[in-house]
């Protein structure tokens, strides 16, 4: 699911499996992806283990672990799944136990687990088969949790980030959505997954679930996170620094930094 500023393909996150050579580019920087890529609220952790029917739990497309850590403060054991070594590498130095795989094609060899999450990573997985997978290694009564932030810049900051990216990199496979779209874009996406699910026959009804939060980052902080997103993690660092510029030029002129009220979503679903 999309969230952070610029992670929607233009065809929809139904479609965005398909960019996986995107989803792979996150490690170019991984332990400034760890260092900025924002924490997920202590109330959704808490919910996510109250419902699963133990503490086993495979975090799928664990990145840098900063979901799994938590998960893991929390009293869960936790397994990751990641598709690159220099994402899992960082998690397992802080003591996250990480296969390399996509999800796709990991051999869970047997394993089953009280829940499978997914924290800012199930759009790059093919929707059909990671909803049929996770139900695989779900035991019964298993919890399936898929989760992300939503949030976008103030309108002038967002409508430099754009505008720059347009002229920057007028060939990316990213659009920007207007601003004030960032929301619906999620939810169109989390709809599609909660069809994906339905269709594997093995989970109950979906939920959806929402936690409403707000962030201010000083200038440093917001330029620090925004070459961890998609759009920006295979450009030259040029035009990066381009991109930067224009973007640090509009918090400048924005009183106060930048101000997020974000939300994260999840949808969920209990193992039959």
């Amino acid at each position: 699911m999309p969230t952070l500023p610029a992670e929607q393909p233009p065809t929809g996150l139904q479609e965005a499996h398909r960019h996986r050579k995107i989803a792979e580019s996150f490690g170019t920087d991984a332990e400034r992806y760890d260092r900025a890529r924002p924490r997920y609220p202590d109330a959704l952790i808490e919910r996510i283990v109250a419902a699963c029917p133990g503490r086993e739990v495979l975090d799928v497309g664990c990145g840098t672990g900063i979901a799994a850590r938590q998960l893991r403060a929390a009293g869960c054991q936790v397994l990751g799944v990641e598709p690159d070594e220099r994402m899992a590498d960082v998690a397992r130095r802080t003591g996250i136990d990480v296969e390399v795989a996509t999800f796709e094609a990991w051999d869970a060899g047997g394993r089953a687990f009280d829940g499978v999450v997914a924290a800012q990573a199930w759009h790059w997985i093919d929707p059909t088969m990671g909803a049929a997978k996770a139900a695989q290694v779900l035991r019964p009564r298993g919890q399936l949790a898929i989760f992300a932030h939503v949030f976008e810049p103030p309108p002038a900051v967002a409508e430099a980030l754009a505008t720059a990216f347009r002229r920057l990199v007028p060939d990316a496979p990213f659009a920007f959505p207007p601003p004030g779209r960032a929301q619906d874009v999620a939810l169109e996406g989390f709809a599609a997954v909660e069809d994906a699910i339905r269709r594997t026959a093995a989970f109950r009804e979906p939920e959806q679930w929402r936690f409403d939060w707000e962030r201010t980052y000083g200038r440093d902080e917001w330029l620090d996170l925004l070459p961890t997103t998609g759009a920006l993690t295979r450009l030259p660092a040029d035009t990066v620094a381009a991109l930067l510029e224009e973007v640090g030029a509009a918090i400048d002129a924005t009183p106060g930094g930048v101000t997020l009220t974000g939300t994260t979503l999840a949808v969920t679903a209990e193992r039959r």
